[in-house]
């Protein structure tokens, strides 16, 4: 078959996709969209009968692949992504593959090269993973590091999102170079809003998993409740952890106090930040942590720990509050020094959303990855 004649094409392999949302897919849209002179195919896992086979979303056709079903669609993901890839590029002139975070689906062009049917074909993989070192080495008998280091090894490029993603590369045995372009956030979404009168809500935006020590930030509620009794945490998310956390709040007395909003539509979580104080995630481990973005662009300050790429955008004391992983007391110790001390509020609020809008605005993110897809 005669290829059709249309723009340059990318294909784009990710395990999930919209509408399963979370930093990595939301990174895909908000670039794609930007990017007009490309087109572009994702192949993801099919994950539920009841998405489509095929759909176009803004700028990127995207095809489900799989019976519906997460475990067997993950499982199949290779084998489905390297035939529907191979169709694509008899039909269109693919100028590149780009595999977002090491899964199921981003191995297909790895595969393909290793098999000789890439047609030479660039290859960037962005790193966008946000578990632990430790959790790459050793995660389920060791397979996981094996992926990175097999996806690494035939790249042709790597994007990471955070230095240490990129230092992460470098320790996988990636050799070449690495680009380091971080998320963004939508600056026209995200705004800081006039809080008037005195109040003390806390505020997370966090998958419900170990990683993100909700159970830190529940333990510090209790400690802050003591000396400022209207505190309220609202936790945004769900997971696989909710029940135990929920047995938590209820042993420490703090049912009323914080409060379970579930898994929200990516289109609410500005007005939930519109109407909190404080941002606050004592993460074990995070890639870069989006969320601690969109909470500075809506003018909130951030109390996180110094753990992955939090460290790129939080500078102590000027842009945020660093406490002590796994040590609630010190996070308690943050927040209330946010709630008494106003001046400081006022100067950690305004250098994190100018820091916000300088680096990490989606418009000058994308224009960083579209001059990286056209120099591949």
């Amino acid at each position: 078959m005669a290829k059709k004649q249309s723009a340059k094409a990318v294909i784009i392999f990710s395990t999930a996709y919209l509408p399963l949302a979370s930093g990595a897919e939301l990174a895909i849209q908000e670039v794609t969209d930007r990017i007009g002179d490309l087109d572009f195919f994702l192949f993801t896992c099919r994950m539920d009968r009841r998405y489509p086979a095929r759909e176009r979303i803004g700028n990127v056709e995207v095809r489900r692949l799989g019976l519906g079903v997460p475990f067997v669609d993950k499982l199949l993901a290779p084998m489905l992504g390297m035939h529907a890839a191979r169709q694509i590029m008899r039909e269109h002139e693919v100028r590149m593959f780009w595999g977002v975070m090491v899964s199921y689906m981003t191995l297909v062009p790895p595969l393909l090269k290793r098999l000789r049917l890439d047609k030479g074909i660039p290859f960037l993989l962005t790193l966008q993973e946000g578990d632990s070192e430790e959790y790459l080495r050793h995660a389920r008998a060791g397979l996981i590091g094996f992926s990175w280091r097999f996806a690494l090894r035939h790249a042709t490029r790597v994007h990471a999102i955070s230095m240490y993603l990129m230092h992460l590369a470098k320790y996988f045995g990636y050799l070449g170079p690495v680009v380091v372009i971080p998320n963004g956030v939508a600056t026209d979404v995200f705004m800081p809003h006039e809080r008037t009168g005195p109040s003390y809500v806390v505020i997370t935006t966090s998958r419900l998993v170990k990683k993100n020590g909700i159970d830190v930030l529940i333990h510090a509620i209790a400690e802050v409740e003591k000396r400022y009794p209207d505190v309220i945490c609202r936790i945004v998310g769900d997971g696989v952890l909710r029940r135990d956390l929920e047995a938590l709040v209820h042993s420490l007395g703090l049912s009323g106090k914080v409060l379970f909003r579930g898994a929200l539509p990516f289109s609410l979580i500005h007005k939930e930040l519109a109407t909190a104080d404080v941002f606050v995630r004592p993460s074990r481990s995070e890639g870069l942590g989006t969320s601690f973005l969109e909470a500075m662009a809506a003018g909130l300050p951030v109390v996180a720990t110094k753990v992955g790429g939090i460290e790129d955008f939080l500078s102590d004391g000027i842009t945020g509050l660093f406490a002590n992983t796994e040590d609630p007391h010190d996070v308690a110790e943050k927040i209330m020094m946010l709630f008494a001390d106003h001046a400081l509020y006022a100067s950690l609020a305004a250098a994190a959303r100018t820091r916000f809008v300088e680096s990490y605005s989606w418009d000058h993110v994308a224009s960083q990855m579209e001059a990286l897809m056209k120099e591949l």
